[in-house]
């Protein structure tokens, strides 16, 4: 089930989701590796934990505002709709940024209070280097290609598993330990942790996340075009919030209903089968 929610709402929606995610990331963090001094391990408790938090803070929050989280993924749906097809207008994409970007603030700032730590105290750990910077855009991308990729050939509904498992598997993949998200870096400057990152490092890892971005959705349009593939069978379109405009499906079912079915059948005769026929199932 989809809400039509006000933007109010909906940036509300997105400032609790992002805060509640850096809560899982740096929470498990700090939990991690006070229980255990051998780094591999602690990778392993925090990235199974963080996906298994984030694909529950995208399921929950996904009916509201989409539970973007991330300002490149807000920026992916402003394009769309600079381009003519369903997204953000220039107000909705600022209100969500802002409120990604205060949630996680807040979220990194709650996540040292519950462990007993000095809450805002600045991360000293600095992520620098070329190699990190790319594996930024390789994680970003892929992350930006995910979520588009199964958006355009209709498949949505398996976006909060499917970006959960890509990020559980790219903090391992990738040299920088997949941050891929403006919002989430800034906050992760506020904790001094595992997880943290120092503020002089922010500008190349947001700038890397933003090219992985640009990078990301052209490689979607270029694998799956401009527009989402409808397979064999009429989708209505949808309006910001996600539900259908009205008349869509009305016009649908009339349009299917068009036509004799004998010209169906003189076309599918036409055709030469050489083998078995399948059915995409979309």
């Amino acid at each position: 089930m989809t809400y039509e929610a006000s933007l109010l709402r909906r940036a509300a929606a997105e400032l609790i989701g992002t805060a509640a995610l850096l809560m899982v990331v740096i929470g498990s963090g700090i939990q991690a590796e006070a229980l255990s001094r051998d780094t591999g391990v602690a990778l392993v408790a925090n990235s199974i934990v963080s996906a298994i938090g984030l694909g529950l803070i995208i399921t929950l929050f996904g009916p509201l505002s989409g539970a973007h989280l991330n300002p490149v993924v807000t920026l992916t749906a402003w394009w769309a709709r600079r381009s003519g097809r369903d997204g953000l207008d220039g107000k909705e994409a600022l209100s969500y940024a802002g409120a990604q970007i205060a949630g996680a603030i807040g979220g990194a700032v709650i996540a040292e209070a519950m462990f007993g730590r000095t809450p805002g105290t600045l991360a000293t750990q600095v992520r620098d280097g070329g190699h990190l910077l790319v594996g930024e855009v390789v994680a970003t991308a892929g992350l930006v290609l995910v979520i588009q990729g199964l958006g355009r050939i209709g498949r949505a509904k398996l976006i909060p598993a499917a970006v959960a498992a890509y990020i559980g598997a790219a903090i391992w993949f990738t040299s920088s330990g997949s941050f891929a998200n403006p919002a989430g870096t800034v906050g992760r400057a506020f904790s001094d942790s595992f997880t943290g990152i120092a503020p002089q490092s922010l500008p190349g890892f947001v700038a890397a996340q933003l090219l992985g971005g640009a990078l990301g959705l052209g490689l979607a349009s270029l694998l799956y075009g401009r527009e989402g593939r409808t397979g064999a069978q009429e989708i209505a379109p949808v309006n910001v919030q996600g539900r259908p405009q009205e008349g869509a499906r009305d016009n649908a079912r009339e349009s299917a209903q068009d036509g004799p079915a004998s010209d169906a059948e003189e076309l599918v005769a036409d055709i030469p089968r050489t083998g078995p026929a399948y059915e995409a199932v979309v």
